[in-house]
């Protein structure tokens, strides 16, 4: 799928989004109400969520619709916690509330939108999405091209001008009477209408929304809470736990020693790290519930990402890093029952055991040395996430006979070399 295509499906979920709420909002309350966040007929959360659904969940179409429907239901349930988390943490209000109905996390998700989402999803992933790929290869290529670029123009200006505004620009942009010059005038006048017309829009579809710039206080505690350095130091440690414990269950499980690391540099299993970084990130405020509710959260989520992960692994690398083909109840070779259940006894034991005493550790660190070394390992596990990655695909166009074309691509030879690449990967295989 070329990033056209994709593009094509993101702003034709989006429309659609926008449109059937507009449409239940209407049946519900007898008049029109713009149930997007832009100013155009927009709904992103539909777009990504459907773009997303339909590149890693597509080959289940063809096999197990149950398995369709669950991850659609996990995946974008996921998403709209997430975006409606994101919202209040801009806008201090809430843009939708489940509250009134049964079963709901927050007011934000709730099982029958859920269930909602996973007919959403199959019915998309099955049956629209080519629809929607058929029709755009029946345009001409001069339509197709000159149509995305400017839908992607209109949507960059539209998505920069909400943002904006959403962060409270308008409260703290300057006055037009304040400024002297003729053009300046002109032009901060200009930019008052548009952050206050689209204000007055959002303000009219959510009149719970509140549009004001957001003071955060600043701490003395290095990492306190659920910061961006304590997320990225639980990524870090657990992309090297998750090696280790890796490495040691294939000893015993298999008898033989071999790395289990995402990159060629240092023992890290990113699938790992993401996984700590995200499971905190969205499960943080419901770490005092009970082992229950973890452990289905977490079979749920990390079933769904892990699948995920092993189809864009394979679309971005064209190799296969894992197979549980061999493991009953597997789905694809992709994920397999008992592993999944793995997740959901690490949710347990990572909420109830582990990140109590490693996040009052790191909280313990001085600010300053705390925050120079972070730094230093973002830089450092950027670099090898980027190597790692031209390693990669340089290992997967010599298996295709390519010869190297420049100096970095022969330098990437010398270096990592067919052995040493199997080395590192040992369960690599082409697809």
């Amino acid at each position: 799928m070329t990033f056209f295509q994709l593009f094509w499906l993101f702003i034709c979920y989006s429309f659609f989004g926008w449109a059937g709420e507009v449409a239940v909002t209407a049946l519900r309350e007898r008049r029109y109400r713009d149930r997007g966040v832009l100013g155009g007929p927009l709904c992103l959360i539909y777009g990504v969520t459907g773009c997303l659904l339909t590149v890693g969940l597509r080959e289940l179409a063809r096999e197990d619709l149950f398995f369709l429907f669950l991850f659609s239901a996990v995946i974008a349930t996921a998403i709209e916690w997430t975006g409606g988390h994101i919202l209040e943490w801009l806008t201090h209000a809430r843009w939708w509330d489940y509250s009134d109905r049964r079963f709901n996390l927050d007011g934000y998700i709730c099982l029958s939108a859920s269930v909602l989402w996973g007919l959403l999803g199959v019915v998309a992933v099955r049956w629209l999405a080519p629809l929607l790929l058929a029709a755009f290869g029946l345009m001409p290529l001069w339509l197709r091209l000159g149509l995305a670029w400017a839908l992607l123009a209109t949507l960059a200006l539209d998505c920069a001008g909400t943002l904006l505004t959403l962060l409270g620009v308008r409260h703290i942009f300057p006055q037009a009477e304040a400024t002297r010059n003729r053009m300046a005038n002109l032009t901060v006048r200009l930019g008052l209408w548009i952050f206050g017309r689209l204000e007055r829009r959002m303000t009219r579809a959510y009149p719970q929304a509140t549009i004001t710039r957001r003071r955060r206080a600043k701490s003395a505690v290095f990492a306190e809470g659920c910061s961006f350095y304590k997320i990225f130091l639980l990524f870090f440690i657990g992309a090297f736990l998750g090696d280790i414990v890796e490495t040691i269950f294939c000893y015993l499980t298999m008898g033989v020693w071999m790395s289990r690391s995402s990159l060629v540099w240092g023992p890290f299993s990113v699938v790992w790290g993401l996984a700590l970084a995200l499971v905190t990130l969205l499960m943080y405020r419901y770490k005092d519930k009970s082992a229950a509710w973890l452990f289905v959260a977490g079979t749920l989520l990390g079933g769904a990402y892990e699948y995920l992960c092993s189809v864009f692994t394979e679309l971005v690398f064209g190799a296969v890093f894992w197979d549980y083909s061999h493991i009953p109840f597997n789905l694809g070779g992709r994920i397999n029952l008992l592993y999944c259940f793995f997740w959901g006894f690490a949710a347990v034991a990572w909420f109830k055991v582990c990140y109590p005493p490693l996040s009052r550790l790191i909280e313990r660190t001085p600010k300053l040395p705390g925050t120079i070394v972070t730094w230093a390992l973002i830089l450092f596990m950027a670099a090898d996430m980027l190597v790692s990655a031209a390693a990669l695909v340089r290992y997967n166009a010599r298996w295709q006979g390519a010869p190297p074309a420049n100096a970095f691509e022969q330098t990437l030879d010398a270096w990592f070399d067919d052995d040493y690449i199997a080395k590192v990967y040992p369960k690599l295989k082409h697809r």
